[in-house]
């Protein structure tokens, strides 16, 4: 007889465990009610599907969310990963920045078993809520042998995507995240894999205890004021990704205080506002900036966490 998956659950709050006051109102709830032992009480199945240890680690609206919470996280995961008994991971998370949490924790993490993020769009107690069966989801897929070595994966709406290229697109739609051009990993119900994730040679470590950088991120417009970089440098930012316009092409006027930001110590990230940038064209100028083919909030998480581990950050603005 097949031994029975083990799977550690770690509750952060969120949507998922969300009630509203009124159940014909769903929309107007308050985040992070309901407590990991009365999230899985109420998705009888789950207990069909794997054995389950669970993990209060917080309890708040994902619009809190801060890199000190992402070190906390991280080392919650790293902690389940190395027990014997257990197989894979869930963390159930607020869907506003899933995709940075879990990206962050894809960075810092190197193992085969699966680690799967999950949220809900609706509260637990709205008429229809989709969060039970996000659940029952994410920990089937952290208890199959088919996620070993796919990385850190996200788990909504029946679709399966990796962190690195997963992004909430929509406020309001169940199926709110999407995978960008290289599509989601796979689906639930059963369970199919698509395209294989191909692992990273290293993993970042976690950034140590004490106060981590500052980075900033600052969306460019036509006629953007470049003072605000030189703001940004002035409070204290030790990295600042700008989203500009096309592909990542920086203004003229901005030139000089991006070389003033890195004469300061400032690591300057260029991305494109749409989420992709294209590599420079041969001959094209090189400003004293790195480029990053992540989007706006990605490149955030990998350039802080690089900085913070004091590791290279191009390295990490390319995975």
């Amino acid at each position: 007889m097949a031994k029975r998956a083990s799977v550690h659950l770690i509750a952060t709050g969120g949507t998922i465990a969300g009630v509203a006051d009124d159940v014909n109102a769903p929309q107007h709830y308050a985040a992070g009610v309901l407590t990991a032992e009365q999230l899985i009480a109420s998705v009888p199945g789950l207990f069909a599907v794997a054995d389950l240890t669970v993990e209060q680690l917080y309890n708040l609206d994902s619009r809190d969310m801060t890199p000190e919470h992402w070190r906390g996280l991280a080392r919650a995961v790293h902690a389940a990963l190395a027990r014997d008994d257990v197989d894979g991971v869930v963390v159930t998370h607020g869907t506003d920045t899933l995709e940075e949490s879990a990206f962050y924790v894809d960075l810092v993490t190197q193992s085969p078993k699966p680690v799967v993020f999950t949220g809900a769009m609706r509260p637990a107690n709205a008429p229809s809520p989709d969060g039970p069966m996000n659940l029952l989801d994410a920990v089937t897929v952290a208890a199959s042998p088919k996620a070993r070595g796919l990385g850190v994966l996200a788990v909504l709406h029946q679709r399966i995507h990796a962190a690195r290229d997963v992004t909430k697109s929509s406020p309001d739609r169940l199926d709110a995240f999407s995978s960008g051009e290289g599509g989601v990993v796979g689906r639930t119900s059963p369970i199919q894999i698509f395209r294989a994730v191909v692992p990273r040679e290293k993993a970042l470590p976690v950034a140590p205890d004490g106060p981590l950088p500052r980075v900033d991120v600052l969306l460019i417009g036509a006629g953007s004021a470049p003072d605000m970089l030189e703001a940004a440098r002035e409070k204290g930012a030790r990295g600042v990704v700008l989203a500009l316009p096309g592909n990542a092409s920086m203004p003229e006027a901005w030139r000089h205080s991006v070389i003033a930001a890195a004469g300061g110590g400032v690591t300057t990230v260029l991305v494109a506002r749409s989420g992709k940038t294209l590599p420079p064209k041969p001959g094209q100028e090189i400003l004293p900036a790195l480029v990053s083919a992540l989007p706006p909030a990605k490149a955030r998480v990998a350039l802080l966490a690089a900085l913070g581990a004091e590791s290279d950050a191009e390295f990490w603005l390319y995975v």
